[in-house]
């Protein structure tokens, strides 16, 4: 509440919040017009994830379905793809476009593919600092102990480093999938990819918001803390 009360926060951050909420609706648009349109191979999501990872040389990734909606994820930790279910069961170009996205994650993880597991690497430091930086700002400035607002600060950090690097990660898992899917055959023609690319373009764009969202919530931050010169 005492950033939301603050018109200076809204000055910092507004304006990625409104792009943040664009992205939702951009990528939930993209996703309904091309789970409409069938893939010419007519696989599900699914098959296509597991033709992807067979065509890679990857034998120990299971696919599983699991709840949600664009819940879709891989996780490296027990090596399992798992697809919501407008993901696995459909044959759409949205379909197969994210569920390839995911098995790029999984080709990522069996190339070691650096950013990958720099990012993995800083999921425990994020996700304290998610919930304790904000706390730590606003208890420094209230009890006017400086040093108590700068480790806050410090400690989001951790935050806009992990959104940055999340970013090479996403966009690389879509090149990915783009490619794969072409040469394996599950889409085909310039109008298939360019539905596949239009999903996964703006599924990368929330990413995007997210990082510009953790960036000027850092400046915010630092803007109140004095870093530029004024002190609250």
């Amino acid at each position: 509440m005492f950033m939301w009360i603050d018109p200076i926060y809204l000055i910092f951050v507004g304006p990625a919040i409104l792009i943040a909420l664009w992205a939702q609706i951009k990528v939930k648009a993209a996703f309904a017009t091309y789970s409409r349109v069938r893939s010419s191979s007519g696989i599900t999501g699914a098959e296509a994830a597991a033709k992807v990872l067979y065509e890679a040389d990857i034998r120990d990734v299971k696919v599983e379905r699991v709840g949600g909606f664009l819940s879709d994820h891989y996780d490296p930790r027990s090596k399992t793809l798992r697809l919501s279910p407008r993901v696995y069961d459909s044959n759409s170009l949205a379909a197969v476009g994210v569920a390839a996205h995911e098995a790029g994650h999984a080709i990522q993880h069996a190339h070691n593919y650096g950013p990958l597991g720099l990012r993995s690497a800083l999921v425990p430091t994020a996700s304290i600092g998610s919930w304790l930086a904000f706390p730590l700002v606003i208890l420094g400035i209230l009890m006017h102990v400086a040093h108590l607002a700068l480790l806050g600060l410090v400690v989001f950090c951790a935050v806009v480093v992990f959104q940055l690097v999340t970013l090479p990660v996403e966009f690389n898992a879509s090149s990915r999938a783009k490619a794969m899917l072409m040469n394996t055959g599950v889409i085909a023609g310039r109008e298939e990819e360019r539905g596949v690319s239009a999903v996964l373009t703006a599924a990368g764009l929330t990413y995007v918001a997210a990082a510009l969202t953790a960036v000027m919530q850092l400046l915010y931050f630092a803007y109140i803390l004095g870093l530029f010169g004024r002190r609250r």
